[in-house]
């Protein structure tokens, strides 16, 4: 058995709208015998006649009104389906799965979420807390789409990586401490100190800073919430040796005092995906939306 056609619907609902077979054939730039054999071939499905022919205008029989009726819907709800694969092929909609750390999260990331809420309010950005090593290797498995993830990292021939922004990494010293203008590895070494978890890159960072000046100092504590770090300085916990996002801006916690290194020492962020032929619409535009929000910091 034969199903329905939209095509044949199509012919039905504008020949009733018309008025005529020939003003659906222009419309619907069809041959006239084509638009007769739609109609024939629709009553021969259903089995009953669909349109009452002569007079100056062709009219619906009851069962031609009610199949109209739910012609309509049919033709709406294909035309809608084909403008959201549309859209999604466009990019204006769909979801994105992003892997990010902390401090990205609070001090970077809101800007480029507001952006693409307002350019793309039909996008979901899926934003998932993780380490650098722990977003490449669900970037690597598919369960992540973007990750903003500490560079350098081991090249991979499945993944592109490419620099988003560079932060001097800076003391973080409670206010009380007498600190010089620069701080060394040597003044900090033996200070009560607060670091990230061993497994994550900017320990490693931290580390090899101190490394280059022959020390290797131990924690009070260590954790990867970069403001909850803040917060442990601001209240005279100890040190910490962290990025400083925005460059210029005074830190809002109190009790705390931001000191630049000797040496410098930078972070530097890198945006890593599948590559472009085989991201979706919605990925590409929030890769466009982050590289537009791409940053070199001096230091």
């Amino acid at each position: 058995m034969r199903e329905l056609s939209l095509d044949q619907l199509r012919t039905l609902v504008s020949i009733v709208d018309l008025g005529t077979f020939s003003a659906a054939a222009n419309a619907l730039h069809l041959a006239q015998p084509t638009v007769s054999l739609h109609i024939s071939e629709l009553e021969a499905r259903v089995h009953a006649q669909l349109l009452v022919r002569g007079g100056r205008r062709v009219l619906p029989t009851a069962a031609g009104v009610t199949l109209v009726e739910r012609a309509r819907r049919l033709l709406r709800d294909a035309d809608d389906a084909v403008a959201a694969v549309k859209m999604q092929l466009e990019g204006r909609t769909g979801r994105v799965r992003l892997g990010t750390s902390t401090g990205v999260v609070v001090h970077l990331l809101p800007q480029v979420l507001e952006t693409m809420q307002r350019a793309y309010p039909d996008i979901d950005v899926e934003v998932n807390i993780l380490g650098s090593s722990e977003t490449m290797a669900r970037l690597h498995q598919g369960s992540l789409d973007i990750g903003l993830v500490a560079t350098p990292q081991p090249p991979s021939r499945d993944l592109v990586l490419n620099h988003w922004r560079s932060d001097p990494m800076m003391a973080f010293v409670p206010a009380r401490w007498p600190a010089p203008k620069r701080i060394t590895p040597q003044w900090l070494a033996d200070k009560a100190l607060i670091f990230n978890e061993p497994t994550t890159h900017m320990y490693e960072l931290t580390m090899g800073w101190f490394a280059s000046a022959g020390y290797s100092p131990r924690a009070r504590i260590e954790l990867n919430y970069t403001e909850a770090m803040k917060s442990l300085v601001a209240a005279g916990y100890g040190a910490a040796v962290l990025p400083l996002e925005h460059p210029g801006k005074v830190e809002l916690h109190q009790g705390m005092q931001v000191v630049p290194l000797r040496p410098a020492l930078v972070r530097h962020i890198g945006i890593a995906h599948r590559p472009l032929e085989v991201i979706d619409g919605a990925t590409r535009n929030l890769l466009q939306t982050l590289a537009s929000f791409r940053q070199l910091a001096a230091g």
